[in-house]
């Protein structure tokens, strides 16, 4: 073997070409998943610039471009879609700081306080957590309409409602998500915080709070998603339209068997999407490091 194929040979052997195989294969299945997971997305951004209102034509990606939906959407008078954004905008941020105000405060107390029915708690709050909440769908009708008939402010057909079912519907999951990252925060912290005169208050304030600011962020993201995204809960408790979110006011655009106007219905998801996305993507440096750091405790 001459001297110039000998080198080739020591710079690329046999055993890292094989090597290599793989490493190919595992890029073109991420390739093929990307695809299939981007695919419902571009076909919702097609048809929302499908100015003919129907779906006929959609599996053609971008055959028709036009902003016609959007206008008709946004300049619509049946179909208050700007005040459905803005009432699930209030919903889901307040949603989303009470959770993880409150979350915060049971995690904590669960983390760094001893007291009888500690344990017991924690495993209720797992075995809650199995039954889903459509289970209780009736019963919290029921309940917001008694409610409603002493404290009409946060019963039946009421913002304030609709948002204290979900901050009991999500307290617990956001607990025991929280409890386990504030186990990583060695106790250490506390004690020499107490050493200095700190109670339990300042130290939970200013303190602890930094250091778990990761999970905050995902417990924080994570309900105002899901409080956007709902639609059962939202469409029993809100009735009156001008009060309805984003989901059910849509849901409302397409339940016409009659005339449907599928484009605008898709202009509307596109444009529901944009704060969720935004929020995402501010809060991506924390989403990785607050949903594992916990996962070993």
């Amino acid at each position: 073997m001459s001297a110039p194929n000998r080198t080739a040979a020591r710079l690329d052997p046999p055993g890292r070409r094989r090597r290599s195989k793989p490493h190919v294969l595992r890029h073109i299945a991420a390739l093929v998943l990307s695809s299939y997971a981007l695919l419902p997305l571009l076909y919702v951004v097609s048809a929302s610039l499908n100015p003919t209102g129907t779906l006929t034509g959609s599996n053609r990606l971008f055959r028709v471009v036009g902003l016609d939906s959007y206008r008709r959407l946004l300049a619509s008078d049946q179909f208050p879609f700007l005040t459905w954004f803005k009432n699930s905008l209030i919903i889901g941020v307040t949603t989303a700081v009470l959770s993880v105000f409150l979350g915060a405060l049971a995690a904590y107390a669960f983390s760094r306080m001893r007291f009888r029915g500690r344990r017991t708690g924690l495993l209720t709050i797992v075995l809650v957590q199995m039954f889903p909440q459509l289970l209780a769908v009736v019963a919290i009708f029921l309940l917001l309409s008694r409610i409603g008939e002493l404290v009409p402010a946060i019963g039946l057909n009421t913002q304030a409602g609709l948002i204290s079912v979900y901050l009991g519907a999500a307290l617990g999951v956001n607990t025991y998500l929280m409890y386990g990252y504030f186990n990583t925060v060695p106790t250490e912290i506390d004690e020499a915080a107490r050493v200095d005169g700190a109670g339990h208050l300042r130290i939970f304030f200013t303190i602890i709070l930094r250091l778990v600011a990761p999970i905050l962020a995902v417990v924080g993201l994570l309900s105002f998603i899901t409080s956007m995204n709902d639609f059962v809960i939202a469409s029993v408790v809100l009735i009156d339209p001008e009060r309805q979110t984003l989901a059910v006011g849509l849901y409302r655009m397409v339940s016409n068997p009659n005339y449907a106007d599928w484009s605008a219905f898709a202009a509307g998801a596109v444009m529901a999407s944009v704060p969720v996305v935004a929020l995402f993507l501010f809060l991506q440096k924390y989403i990785v490091g607050g949903l594992t750091a916990g996962s070993t405790k």
